[in-house]
């Protein structure tokens, strides 16, 4: 790395300067470095250390819908499905501004800070949660919740794209977005054992079961202090020699040093360093530079939301209002859905690093979109059981789920680093906004009527948005494969 005055220039991090000011020009190698290595050891421990935030998330949302039955049942607060979609609802407003809130602090603290203050908020909403006495208690601890949450999407995507190799970038994200079903399978778990009266009376299991997500969350908090901040946050934000250190470790433990006839060949950037980026920048990066882009984002993830949230929030009062399945039962048919839904971006989710972005959103939306209409009108002239709903579930979401990881995947890497975590909280506030907040509150009142054509209006609606959500990706999407970061999106501090 050098730093670069107007008339002076140090080479090497041996002669680097304390922090430089915002102001001062910079030129580095650092993202070429990061793009350079191999799989390593270091990437393997981010995969692990991160994807346990998805399957916290896998773990809330599976225990909302699997305990819904018990949350009708219990004697203190004897919810009606409406009552259900509300606190599911409520879930999701929280997600949205928390990750709006903290997305802005991300950009301007840093993403390694935001990890410890969204987790904090998190574990204490979660254990909150368990000692629900009413239903307005219960809607503002998972409003709480949720906030803890989306903030962890704005921090944690971020760092994905930031630290992973550009030819590991779309499976990498992928599958980490995709262990969420890995938590679905374990609150299934947690469900089957704690709402079985042989084990634990229904009023007392649902509380030990969301007491569940606060013990994993301490042991998140563990794995999270050895990932170090960003480089390419750091390279920006006046602490170039901070971010030489980091990476030099990093090359260090994957025992992937460049020599420094190497180094030299390296494509190099050149950096206005700044403190932080206004919100007028920001607005006029989304809205006005990357105006395309931003619609492109914004239709994937109003459209996943919509057909996520709305179908995995009320699957469990599908299957015991129409189908008749004990509440206590909800969760062996979670398993095989859990399966399929983290299958389909472990296995499909190299094809959006080989045949590209653009022709796998396609597939991933529209297939997945044909599928819920055709098993929608099966659901609606009832000719499915609850075994063969289950597995229409499983194949659907084999390819919805890669779907839904393919749009945080889009707007996570191509906005500017400077805007990048907003950008992915605006455009998941937005889209949850939009499509996930109304969708089960909706699907509640949709199976309130007792009418499987109603209910299966509400999947022709999820699915008509996932065919249009693909024919906008193959024909607006970027083919940001293997490609840096830098390349995608040039940073907005850049200097020709």
């Amino acid at each position: 790395m050098a730093i670069v005055g107007s008339r002076d220039r140090l080479v090497g991090a041996s002669n680097a300067r304390p922090s430089a000011s915002p102001g001062r020009v910079i030129e580095t190698d650092i993202p070429s470095r990061l793009d350079a290595l191999r799989w390593s050891a270091f990437h393997t421990c981010v995969v692990l250390a991160l994807g346990i935030t998805w399957i916290l998330d896998g773990l809330e949302v599976t225990l909302a819908g699997t305990l819904s039955g018990a949350l009708k049942q219990d004697p203190l607060l004897k919810f009606s499905n409406f009552d259900v979609g509300l606190s599911n609802s409520a879930y999701l407003a929280g997600a949205v501004l928390g990750a709006l809130g903290f997305g802005w602090l991300t950009d301007r603290i840093g993403r390694k800070k935001l990890f410890f203050i969204t987790l904090a908020l998190y574990l204490s909403a979660t254990a909150a949660t368990a000692l629900s006495w009413n239903l307005a208690s219960y809607v503002l601890f998972r409003f709480l919740t949720g906030a803890g949450i989306g903030g962890e999407y704005t921090a944690i995507n971020s760092t994905i794209q930031e630290l992973v190799p550009a030819r590991y970038r779309g499976w990498t994200d992928l599958v980490i977005n995709g262990s969420f079903w890995l938590g679905a399978a374990l609150g299934a778990v947690c469900a089957i054992v704690l709402l079985d009266p042989a084990n634990m009376s229904q009023t007392y299991g649902w509380r030990v079961a969301y007491l569940t997500g606060a013990v994993l969350g301490l042991v998140v908090l563990l794995m999270r202090l050895w990932i170090p901040e960003s480089p390419r946050w750091l390279m920006i934000h006046g602490q170039p020699e901070r971010a030489e250190a980091i990476v030099a470790e990093i090359e260090i433990s994957a025992h992937q040093q460049a020599a420094p006839s190497a180094r030299q060949a390296l494509p190099k950037i050149r950096l206005t360093m700044r403190d932080h980026t206004p919100l007028r920048e920001v607005a006029h990066t989304l809205f006005v530079l990357y105006r395309q882009r931003s619609l492109v984002g914004l239709a994937l993830m109003v459209a996943q939301a919509f057909f996520y949230n709305a179908i995995f929030f009320t699957y469990a009062l599908v299957l015991t209002d129409f189908f008749g399945i004990a509440s206590n039962q909800v969760g062996w048919y979670v398993l095989p859905f859990a399966a399929g839904n983290f299958l389909g971006p472990l296995l499909l989710g190299r094809l959006f690093d080989t045949l590209g972005r653009r022709l796998m959103i396609a597939i991933t939306y529209g297939v997945s979109g044909v599928l819920l209409a055709i098993s929608g009108y099966l659901f609606s002239i009832d000719v499915l059981s609850a075994q063969t709903q289950t597995i229409a579930w499983m194949v659907i979401f084999f390819f919805a789920s890669p779907a839904a990881s393919a749009a945080y995947l889009t707007v996570s890497e191509t906005f500017p680093i400077e805007v990048r975590a907003l950008a992915i909280a605006v455009f998941y506030a937005v889209g949850t906004a939009i499509g996930g907040v109304a969708g089960p509150a909706l699907f509640g009142v949709l199976i309130d009527t007792g009418s499987r054509h109603s209910v299966f209006a509400g999947y022709l609606l999820g699915a008509v948005l996932m065919i249009a959500a693909a024919v906008i990706g193959w024909r607006y999407a970027i083919a940001a494969e293997r490609q840096p970061l830098e390349s995608v999106a040039r940073p907005l501090a850049v200097v020709e």
